[in-house]
């Protein structure tokens, strides 16, 4: 593998999977396939998981299935990758309970969303993630996505936010390129893109990677764009990022959440997935057809 770049500006690794969470059929938290999934993942590519995200169902997943699903992946890789914990929550208190549960579950990292249907103020949010940060030991990861929760992370409060010294990353879903790069010039954040369209677009301007849910399926071809970048060949990482578009597309912009649509092809392929919990549905025979063919012929061109 080629060595990474910037290592101290990528606390968790340039390659991270916004990981589901499997379920038996019945719905029940699968702790065994999910540490299947974890060591899979871990051997094509990625450098850290994050657990109980978007992707991960966290709305849908108790307080005690969060822990229990970071201590089995944890056990399942150990060392070979960090593990960053979902706790967001629209409540701060309950963030902060998470975040401690998260640190004694083993978690490396901790993604906090801005909280959410209160939309509150920007003074509100910078107060949220600094109490939360108080709260517990581990890094966070301020998961900046308005399209879901509402309220945005403005530029001006992530520079301030930067200053605290456990918080260290941002897993970038604004869609507002000219904000992101002004906070990477004012800061050492680390940005992740959470956009699979943008992941070499973000690193070409100094990001640190991607958290990615379309490498739930594909880790190696989206690490390949960051290895080419890498090792000078630009050319060859856009022609690589261009191939992830189809199955990306599919997977992420169809009409479909990426959990739908992740859990949907892992399970067709035969990894640990199962059934999505309500009130999302499961993708139809036809939509799975479609995924399956994308899959395929980005696996036979990578």
């Amino acid at each position: 593998m080629t060595t990474p770049r910037r290592t101290a500006t990528a606390p968790f690794g340039r390659a991270l999977c916004a990981m589901v969470t499997p379920f038996t059929e019945e719905g029940l938290l699968d702790l065994d396939g999910a540490q299947r999934l974890a060591a899979r993942l871990v051997s094509e590519g990625c450098d850290g998981l994050v657990l109980s995200g978007t992707t991960g169902e966290s709305p849908t997943t108790t307080d005690a299935e969060k822990s229990a699903l970071v201590r089995a992946v944890a056990e399942a890789v150990g060392d070979r990758a960090a593990i960053v914990a979902g706790i967001g929550t629209a409540d701060t208190r309950h963030t902060a309970e998470l975040a401690l549960e998260a640190e004694k579950a083993g978690a490396d990292g901790l993604l906090v969303v801005t909280p959410y249907y209160s939309r509150p103020p920007q003074d509100a949010v910078e107060a949220h993630f600094r109490a939360v940060a108080d709260a517990s030991g581990l890094p966070l990861v301020l998961y900046d996505i308005p399209g879901r929760t509402g309220t945005r992370i403005e530029p001006e409060t992530m520079l301030r936010l930067a200053e605290h010294p456990r918080i260290v990353a941002v897993k970038d879903c604004a869609y507002d390129l000219l904000g992101t790069q002004k906070v990477l010039a004012g800061t050492e954040l680390a940005y992740y893109t959470g956009c699979d369209e943008y992941v070499l677009a973000l690193y070409a301007i100094g990001g640190a990677g991607y958290i990615s849910t379309v490498s739930n399926v594909t880790p190696r071809p989206f690490r390949a764009i960051l290895d080419a970048f890498d090792a000078g060949n630009t050319g060859e990482a856009a022609r690589l990022q261009q191939l992830t578009i189809p199955l990306t597309e599919l997977m992420m912009a169809s009409g479909l959440p990426g959990t739908v649509t992740a859990k949907a092809l892992l399970g067709a392929l035969g990894l640990p997935a199962g059934p999505v919990r309500a009130p999302l549905r499961p993708a139809g025979q036809g939509a799975v057809d479609g995924l399956l063919a994308a899959y395929g012929e980005l696996v036979s061109a990578s």
